[in-house]
């Protein structure tokens, strides 16, 4: 009964999201290279909860489910008896005895409810109180999401020296330390939701938000943006990846890390530069475009253009030859390269590890 209501449930809240089987990660996963698996491998199921802001939401679905189901158990059970009670038979004649008004009935449909409805406002307060914290917890990392149509960007310290570690759709976080995220929009209204680690929290241009979680586990959790921005707002894919210290620790190092050059892709290197490419796209060392997602270590994700397609030399060239035929209504044009310039800026992009 309970996994048939969890199905319902999910039905009503995630329409826009996946259905999807769900996998765990090995917490000594590399996350530093590309993988051929499913991009959709994770566990949608707020149910299966793995944060304390996620564990409060769970309860409070639960209290919710299980007051609603015993409302219905007695509404139907009464409508059931009084069918069968009440039902005309052969013998009766003429209307039957009318009752009019009960003040014992009247009391109690008026009262009950009342109870019920404080109870659920105090469980939701104090699912509130616990979810949306107004400070940082102690120990927190620190990461500015800011929300594009249609990709997210994420800026979080580099733990391995001075800098800030930049990258875009897919985060990497440590498991069992609290993950403090400011939220910024860098076009319009969106909304941050990753059922198994958080609650919604929308993301308003001009006005900063805060949301937080922390994984008790190793794994991928997905999500999606839960407010519609726009034509690919569907497409808008989350994708966090839960991992030990030690894997943690060499993913920043890995991130920091300069670019790779490579002599060999220098001439597709040189066409990224002289055409549009650099004006959107920042290359540590390289450009210093803004718009666009960076693409320091562009070859250490899994998806490209937030989780429409997983990432590989096929879907990498079909993208920079035209987007639009991927992610109709993105925002990142075709240049209408001819196949060599093709073939060298995706050489180039390639080695970007």
């Amino acid at each position: 009964m309970a996994k048939y209501l969890q199905i319902f449930l999910l039905i009503l809240v995630c329409p826009s999201l996946h259905a999807i089987a769900g996998t765990d990660v090995s917490p000594n996963a590399v996350v530093c290279a590309p993988s051929n698996d499913n991009i959709n491998a994770g566990d949608l199921n707020f149910f299966n909860s793995a944060s304390p802001p996620a564990h409060e939401i769970r309860e409070i679905a639960w209290l919710v489910l299980g007051i609603c189901a015993a409302i219905f158990i007695v509404v139907e059970s009464v409508l059931i008896w009084s069918i069968i009670r009440f039902r005309k038979r052969a013998r009766d004649a003429g209307e039957p005895v009318q009752v009019f008004g009960s003040n014992p009935v009247e009391l109690a449909w008026t009262v009950i409810p009342t109870i019920i409805v404080f109870v659920l406002a105090l469980a939701t307060l104090r699912t509130i109180r616990e979810v949306e914290l107004t400070e940082a917890p102690e120990g927190s990392l620190h990461v500015d999401v800011i929300a594009h149509q249609w990709w997210w960007e994420y800026r979080l310290p580099n733990l391995q020296g001075d800098g800030t570690i930049v990258t875009a759709n897919e985060l990497v976080v440590p498991v069992g330390r609290p993950i403090w995220l400011t939220l910024n929009s860098a076009d319009v209204i969106h909304s941050y939701w990753i059922p198994q680690l958080n609650g919604k929290t929308d993301i308003i241009p001009n006005h900063v938000n805060h949301t937080w979680f922390q994984a008790d586990r190793a794994g991928i959790f997905l999500g999606q943006c839960a407010e519609y921005c726009g034509t690919q707002h569907a497409n808008m894919l989350l994708r966090v990846t839960a991992v030990d210290d030690e894997t943690f620790n060499a993913w920043c190092a890995h991130q920091s890390s300069e670019a790779v050059s490579d002599p060999t892709v220098e001439k597709g290197r040189d066409m990224f530069l002289d055409l549009a490419c650099m004006n959107c796209h920042a290359i540590n060392g390289v450009s210093e475009g803004s718009f666009g997602p960076n693409l320091t270590h562009l070859m250490s994700r899994t998806t490209l253009g937030s989780g429409v397609a997983p990432l590989n030399p096929t879907t990498l060239r079909a993208w920079v030859d035209d987007p639009q035929n991927m992610k109709v209504g993105c925002n990142m044009p075709s240049l209408e390269l001819d196949p060599n310039q093709l073939n060298e800026i995706v050489a180039y992009l390639l080695t970007l590890k």
